[in-house]
């Protein structure tokens, strides 16, 4: 697969927002590398971990997030649900899973009907392959508003509180099997 060919069709132009998902995306896929190097004794496709990092937020423009460059009409809370569109479409569903299960630490069924989100509810939005779970995990680090910063483990939990006590436990479980 060759993610940047991908990338490049529906980023066609060399701007700002392309810009952001490039340095992002490169951000948490190497990340996950070096989680994969780190721990040889865990089954990491590595080629698999690379691309789907890549390729995690294609759907962002999509969306409506004016302060990162997007310029879409779909909420943000809908990237990862498009971005697993766009790779059905072109026919990698493994990596249009990784799309749709990395935000947060994992949407549950139960959170989005609470929350309203307008996601279907046909399908599972939580990380349950180890390559999932190191993506998602790897993404929290990185923030597309604030590209030049990488937060702690302390930083990035503390994020995580304002979307419940259970993100928190599954982010520091992470960092118990990831670190």
């Amino acid at each position: 697969m060759d993610y940047q060919s991908i990338i490049n069709r529906y980023y066609p132009e060399d701007n700002e927002l392309k810009r952001l998902l490039l340095v992002h995306s490169r951000q948490v896929a190497d990340r996950c590398l070096l989680i994969a190097k780190k721990h040889p004794e865990l089954p990491l496709d590595k080629e698999f971990l690379e691309e789907a990092a890549m390729l995690h937020d294609i759907g962002i423009f999509r969306c409506n997030a004016p302060s990162i460059q997007c310029t879409g009409t779909e909420p943000y809370i809908c990237h990862g649900y498009i971005g697993g569109q766009i790779l059905r479409e072109e026919g990698f569903v493994r990596h249009a899973q990784v799309c749709e299960r990395h935000t947060g630490t994992g949407l549950t069924k139960q959170q989005i009907e609470n929350q309203h989100l307008p996601l279907p509810l046909d399908r599972s939005y939580e990380p349950e392959t180890i390559e999932e779970q190191v993506i998602c995990y790897a993404d929290k680090f990185y923030s597309k508003s604030h590209i030049e910063l990488e937060r702690t483990v302390v930083e990035t939990a503390q994020s995580l509180e304002k979307f419940g006590p259970e993100g928190v436990r599954k982010f520091l479980k992470w960092v118990d099997l990831f670190e």
